[in-house]
Order: C-alpha cells, then structure tokens, then sequence
C-alpha cells in the first residue's frame, strides 16, 4: 500500500481495496437507475387531469368528433363553448369545424381544405370558409368559391336544442 502513503492511489485500486468491483458497481448504479423508473403513477409530477381529453369531461363535447361517424353534442353552457351563442365566432373539435354565421344560422364542416390537408377558418368579416395556406376559399355550405381546392368540404347536420344550448353535430 505503498501508494495511499503517496496519495497517488488509482480509482480502481481504491474500489479494489473496498471490495468492489467495477462490475458491482455498474450492476448497482444500472438497478438503481432501472428501478426509480418504475415508480407507481401517484408519484408522477405532472398527472394528465382527463386521459381522454374530447370525450366530454371538461370540454363540453361528448360524443365522436373524428374519423366518418361524427356524432357529437357540444354543451354550449360550457365556459369552452359560449362563444358559439355570438354571431360570427366558431370552434374547432376533432375534424370538424362549427361556426354560428354572421345570419345567426350554426354550419358544421370539415376542418381541412380539400386541397392540400391544410385546416380552415370561419372568417366573420366575409361569412365564408378560408384557408391561410392557399387562399382557397368556400361558402358556409362548404361550396368552393375561390381556388385552387376543386372540391367542396364535407357538411355535417347540426341540429339545435329548444332551449338552445345544445348543438348536435351528425355526419
């Protein structure tokens, strides 16, 4: 031990004179590290509040508001929602649009133009579809107005409650 009295000792000799391997340590530190990521998920810091977000919880949207079986109901008490009881205000759930027009009259529509994928808006000021990508634009029946989209965007049927703050959406 010549070389603790130096102070020149080497690591491995150190580890060497505590009885541990470099392989002990690697097999200790890859335990370690392998067994805090298997924490129970009540130790997670930043737990996800709803885990199906868009099935109704807090949105004030239930139903299916992706894929070709639209069919969904949007709560318009809902604080997410209000805005559609205001002329010329929309909002967007899963693929589709819904708008209440400048008239007063709710249009549901695809969300994305037909002619590239690109997503759409309402825009009040003209009363018509617009997408900011290409400048095509379409009618609030989903009818191209202007290019370069060829085709018109998929409608839905939008039926209102008697007391008029439930919207149903159906393709």
């Amino acid at each position: 031990m010549n070389s603790i009295d130096q102070g020149n000792m080497k690591r491995g000799e150190f580890l060497k004179s505590l009885g541990l391997s470099t392989s002990t340590l690697m097999a200790y530190w890859c335990l370690g590290t392998a067994m805090t990521a298997c924490g129970s998920s009540d130790d997670d810091p930043t737990p996800d509040p709803d885990p199906n977000p868009g099935s109704g919880s807090g949105t004030g949207i239930t139903g299916t508001t992706t894929g070709t079986a639209i069919n969904f109901t949007v709560d318009m008490a809902n604080s997410n929602n209000t805005k559609l009881k205001t002329n010329g205000n929309y909002i967007i759930t899963g693929d589709v649009l819904v708008a209440r027009t400048t008239a007063g009259a709710y249009v549901a529509l695809s969300k994305i133009c037909t002619h590239e994928g690109n997503p759409v808006q309402y825009r009040s000021s003209s009363n018509d579809i617009f997408c900011q990508s290409h400048g095509s634009t379409f009618s609030i029946a989903g009818a191209v107005t202007n290019g370069p989209a060829v085709s018109a965007l998929k409608t839905y049927t939008v039926t209102v409650s008697t007391d008029g703050n439930t919207l149903t959406v159906k393709a």
